[in-house]
């Protein structure tokens, strides 16, 4: 078996694609589909393991927007379900439908590229076409959650080539990036019967209402909830932006949690948000489902062993030999995209090059909207594009730093290779690294070729410091990639390959064509004999930007007047707020107490009961339960008391 289509050869065969869940239903999944049931071990509950085998001709593997928009939608429900429409079109689409439309709780895991937007935006519109009591403008039915802008973007495209069909149906797209004050008054003005958001800013609309806007009343009519891309929610962050959003949530809905790989965080959701869910989990018959393999079959995996100083020199001639395809190239840290996005422009010529990443707030979605459209060009990005972003025709997946957790590599991956289309992927590493391949191999069931460096590769990297050397712009982001990628490696997830210790930083600095070495703490007490600065002044390295130039003549001119100022004077040290000395005392003080407590000192009793009362008012003055006055008051009278126990006792 070999995958979703044909891949070899002139074989005139039928390709079969395997699914398989287990879960408890009292009822068939579907009625419309040919699915053979084993007997229920227990005959109280039903439990029931299904398989269904897809039976499909090449031809007919296809992507599905093309299809939506070829086809004319049916105004009536139950008619979305039923031929020539998309039920058995993809395996994922065929196994979780008939659940979500039998009111089954599911947690839905396939390969990426293999149409899961489709298996939730099909139910969703039959689910709210089938409701007994239509909704109004102001009531949300359907709320989709994704991890990124771009998915969300994605994701409204797809469900509005359904929804103009069904015009009683409003949309509105939740992302940030954008004026809150306008979505409040787009909400107001054509409702949103369907809202695809991003946690952020769904959470911000919740907490509206001074604005004019209850959100918590119009969701009580909801019937489905769908978190897309469900372990980067969690692994993004966003836990505790989705409690907030759950607690606002109806109990009584439909819950669907998608994603390319399942992770304990996913799993603790499962248990914590779905009932009786029923797990999905879509494989590729063969030898690919027995080895639970989580890229495409027709994805060619590749990776090279390259030095830290070559990676770049190999990225560059391979870009210049494929000019005419379609390219993402990944990076681990926004500051890394910067710099070698800048760098690429300059050295890769008539082509197309556009940079994207998680701190671009305004311009994501022109500059993603922008490359989909591109027939070939390159898009140098972060892992914010790792995730379910649907990019037409990739040919090549570049991956220069290999992502910071084994999961990511195969959603990188899967960028291209979408739908049954071919695809290949690339990972630069170095020597010290090659292990990972194996790791992969084990860990995420990723088959991976090796690809021999390229001969005759021209040395790029002098041409990038000369850039740095006319540029301080320049010069400033290769010290910022740097600085990132080092703090990006030393907190990789797989530290056991990945190890900072080992890293051989001087290869890796003249690997960013680096005029000197930062100053940093991974580099601290470090000589480094291999690198060779440059011999000019930094400092004097002037901005091409005029009007940069001047504010940094400007800044530093004040700087150079402020020292002269301060030559011959004593360092001023600022004290710290009274505060913060007050709560160091504190501290101090209970830390003294309980090392001589555990230590078993001699200390008095009185004495310890003198130093807990003064403790006690310490507390109270910084809760502000009593003035200074009274508290300096009070701490006279403690020591007057103890003075007098130790007369007395002095006496007797």
């Amino acid at each position: 078996m070999r995958g979703w289509c044909l891949e070899r050869g002139t074989e005139s065969q039928n390709s079969w694609v395997f699914c398989s869940w287990v879960g408890y239903c009292s009822n068939p999944p579907s009625p419309g589909l040919s699915i053979p049931f084993l007997p229920a071990p227990h005959p109280k509950r039903l439990q029931t393991h299904v398989s269904i085998y897809c039976h499909r001709q090449a031809s007919h593997l296809q992507s599905m927007l093309p299809l939506a928009c070829q086809v004319p939608l049916p105004s009536h429900p139950g008619a979305l379900l039923s031929p020539p429409f998309f039920l058995g079109q993809v395996p994922i689409s065929s196994a979780t439908i008939p659940l979500f439309m039998n009111n089954k709780d599911v947690a839905a895991e396939a390969v990426t590229g293999s149409g899961k937007t489709l298996a939730f935006v099909i139910p969703i519109l039959e689910i709210l076409l089938r409701r007994e009591e239509k909704l109004k403008k102001m009531q949300v039915g359907a709320i989709v959650i994704t991890p990124t802008r771009e998915l969300a973007v994605q994701i409204d495209e797809v469900l509005s080539h359904f929804t103009k069909h069904f015009p009683q149906f409003s949309q509105i797209l939740l992302i940030g990036g954008r004026n809150p004050i306008q979505d409040i008054e787009k909400f107001k003005e054509h409702g949103g019967n369907i809202i695809i958001a991003t946690p952020g800013r769904l959470e911000n609309m919740f907490r509206r209402k001074a604005d004019g806007l209850d959100l918590a009343s119009c969701v009580k009519s909801l019937d489905v909830l769908v978190l897309d891309e469900a372990d980067r929610l969690l692994d993004m962050g966003f836990e505790a932006s989705l409690n907030t959003i759950l607690d606002f949530l109806p109990k009584q809905r439909r819950t669907g949690l998608f994603s390319a790989t399942q992770t304990q965080e996913v799993e603790n959701l499962v248990r914590a948000g779905l009932r009786n869910p029923v797990r999905i989990s879509v494989k590729e018959k063969g030898v690919a489902a027995s080895n639970t393999q989580k890229t495409p079959t027709r994805l060619e995996n590749y990776y090279m062993i390259c030095k830290a100083d070559e990676k770049f020199n190999q990225l560059v001639h391979f870009l210049r030999q494929h000019k005419q395809e379609k390219h993402l190239v990944f990076f681990s840290t926004c500051a890394g995209v910067e710099y070698y996005g800048k760098a690429l422009e300059s050295l890769v010529k008539n082509v197309k090059i556009m940079c994207i990443h998680g701190k671009m707030k305004h311009k994501r979605n022109r500059i993603f909207t922008e490359f989909r459209k591109l027939p070939s060009g390159i898009l140098v990005c972060t892992d914010v594009m790792a995730r379910g972003i649907d990019i037409p025709e990739v040919n090549w997946v570049l991956q220069y730093d290999p992502p910071s957790s084994a999961s990511a590599f195969v959603h990188r991956c899967g960028r291209t290779a979408r739908i049954g289309h071919l695809g290949s992927a690339l990972v630069f590493l170095l020597p010290m690294e090659e292990s990972y391949v194996n790791f992969l191999s084990i860990n995420q069931k990723c088959p991976m070729q090796e690809m021999k460096p390229l001969k005759n590769v021209v040395d790029v990297l002098p041409k990038l410091k000369s850039l740095a050397v006319a540029d301080r712009a320049v010069f400033e982001k290769g010290m910022k990639a740097f600085v990132s990628c080092v703090k990006a490696y030393a907190k990789h997830e797989c530290n056991l390959i990945f190890r900072i210790k080992d890293l051989d930083f001087a290869s890796f600095a003249r690997g960013f064509a680096l005029l000197r070495m930062p100053k940093m703490p991974e580099l601290k007490g470090k000589y480094f004999s291999d690198f060779v600065p440059v011999s000019i002044d930094t400092d004097s390295i002037p901005f091409k930007d005029k009007n940069r130039e001047k504010q940094r003549q400007k800044l530093l001119e004040q700087q150079r007047k402020e020292r002269q100022e301060n030559e011959g004077k004593r360092k001023f040290i600022r004290n710290k707020a009274w505060s913060k000395q007050k709560a160091k005392k504190e501290k101090k003080k209970k830390m003294t107490t309980k090392r001589k407590r555990e230590e078993g000192s001699d200390i008095e009793d009185e004495e310890m009961a003198e130093l807990l009362n003064d403790t006690r008012l310490l507390k109270r003055l910084k809760k502000g339960k009593i003035s200074e006055e009274e508290f300096e008051k009070r701490l006279m009278n403690s020591e007057r008391q103890v003075k007098a126990v130790v007369d007395s006792k002095t006496e007797d």
